[in-house]
Order: C-alpha cells, then sequence, then structure tokens
C-alpha cells in the first residue's frame, strides 16, 4: 500500500526565487561539534574572487540523512545514465576561510 500522506504529513512550499535555484560549481564544508556548515560558491574561471552564493547550517544527523539520500540518488542517477566521472580536479585554491574542526 501506498499511502504518501502518512510519509509526508506536512506541505513544503517552495516560493519562485527559491524555485529558480543557485548554480554552485564548489562546496565548502566545516563543522563544529554541533553543526556542519556547507557554503556553496559559484567560481568563474579567470576570475580571481569568488563569493559564497548560499550557506547551509546543519546538524551533525541532519547533515549525515543528506550524505545517505545524496547516495541514493547518486547511485539511482548512475543506474540509469551511466557513472558520473570524477576525473575533472580542477585547480581551485582552498584559502576561502577558516578550515573544519573535528
Amino acid at each position: 500500500m501506498n499511502n504518501d500522506k502518512d510519509q509526508n504529513p506536512f506541505n513544503i512550499e517552495l516560493d519562485e526565487k527559491i524555485a529558480e535555484g543557485t548554480y554552485s560549481n564548489l562546496a565548502i564544508i566545516n563543522h563544529s561539534d554541533t553543526e556542519f556548515v556547507v557554503d556553496f560558491v559559484n567560481i568563474m574561471p579567470g576570475v580571481p574572487k569568488a563569493r559564497v552564493k548560499s550557506r547551509i547550517i546543519l546538524t551533525p544527523q541532519h547533515a549525515k540523512r543528506l550524505l545517505r539520500a545524496l547516495e541514493d540518488n547518486i547511485g539511482r542517477f548512475e543506474a540509469t545514465n551511466g557513472e558520473i566521472s570524477d576525473s575533472d580536479n580542477p585547480n581551485i585554491p582552498m584559502n576561502f576561510g577558516p578550515t573544519g574542526q573535528a
């Protein structure tokens, strides 16, 4: 029996501006004892400076759920479209902020 109402008992609203999305080609992840901070950046070739376009702050539990959801979605994507190549390793300077600490 497929009962979607029991699985998602609340409505999620998505306004037009958020629905447009924000492009990112770099994510910088830092963490403390209580939270993970993910900064999404758009780096343009030949431009020496990049800005954080969006910052998401997660509890460790939500970060782990996000990891599992991404693994699941990537697995389904690759099953349909083939393996995602991870061979293009751009030379990106990693001096955008403080480093994560355990």
